[in-house]
């Protein structure tokens, strides 16, 4: 069976420190406790800036054999720059470094503003320049520019798959056309819970699905209750065994997705202003038992007591 990772978007936020994260534990050993308590975490560092190969081997080095990590791509290129003349912005990404995240590299998630409409022509144009597996991205890492100073990873360390997910924001992307072209190039339609202030689809679309839970009611605040985490567990359970769930909402109900006995799925609570996301992570991972391998991974927690 293919994996479930349930995990965390960020890890640094002030108001968990003291409740998620014990008392006088060190900043720096923040990631180190954090991922023995999920076994996956969104980066979302790298939406706003460019970070450092450096930076990205440590994190490597700070978590436990099959951890995974989903990267947050540049805000340069979907807000910024919108899609036009991207080249050397993804070329600068691919060279940033996130190369040395080795085995644990996951997928990209590219998420676009709530004002960025639907264009059929630009959106598959940016989905073709996107590599599709680590030596496609070091070719394109290898076409950065100057901007880099000289901080780049440019080495694949062995031939894995690189894996896209889409958020979308704006109503015009439910058209079957664009469910067409995220299937042409197996690319994850974002299954995005926002408190109902953006679209909400559950169309498959590649061969893994990308949840992010932003909150129930308050956007990035509001838990979820017992009852709404049973839920998300049955569809994440249906969607894992290559089903979909009883009454999906769908944008494009007669494109069927690929049959598959099993999909990875990658599931992250965005919903940390009132330090809910660490909770709920962990609530949907001992729905799947999940939490007895953290249990047992290399590396000890930094800090003595139990993990939440």
């Amino acid at each position: 069976m293919a994996a479930i990772h349930i995990g965390i978007s960020g890890w640094r936020y002030t108001p968990w420190r003291g409740d998620f994260y014990p008392e006088g534990l060190p900043r720096k050993h923040e990631l180190q406790f954090a991922s023995r308590a999920v076994n996956s975490i969104e980066i979302n560092g790298s939406f706003y800036a460019l970070q450092r190969p450096e930076r990205y081997a440590r994190w490597y080095s700070e978590t436990p054999h099959h951890f995974v990590f989903s990267i947050k791509a540049p805000r340069f290129i979907t807000h910024i720059k919108r899609l036009r003349d991207v080249h050397k912005p993804l070329a600068n990404f691919f060279a940033s470094g996130i190369l040395e995240l080795k085995e644990k590299l996951g997928p990209i998630l590219w998420q676009f503003p709530p004002n960025f409409k639907f264009d059929a022509e630009l959106f598959e144009h940016f989905l073709e320049q996107l590599p599709h597996d680590t030596e496609q991205a070091t070719a394109l890492a290898r076409q950065h520019d100057a901007h880099l100073n000289g901080h780049t990873c440019l080495k694949a360390y062995k031939k894995k798959p690189v894996r896209h997910a889409v958020e979308i924001r704006h109503e015009s992307f439910i058209d079957p056309v664009f469910v067409r072209l995220l299937k042409r190039y197996n690319t994850a339609l974002v299954i995005a819970d926002t408190a109902g202030k953006w679209p909400y689809r559950e169309d498959i679309t590649s061969d893994f699905v990308y949840l992010r839970l932003h909150g129930a009611e308050e956007l990035y605040a509001s838990g979820y209750t017992p009852q709404a985490l049973k839920r998300w567990g049955e569809r994440i359970e249906a969607w894992h065994h290559g089903r979909q769930p009883q009454d999906p909402q769908l944008i494009a109900p007669r494109q069927k997705p690929r049959k598959c006995k099993s999909r990875e799925v990658f599931c992250y609570f965005d919903n940390d202003i009132k330090v809910r996301a660490p909770f709920d992570a962990r609530s949907l991972l001992e729905r799947f038992d999940l939490h007895e391998q953290l249990s047992t991974a290399p590396g000890k927690p930094v800090v003595e007591g139990a993990l939440p």
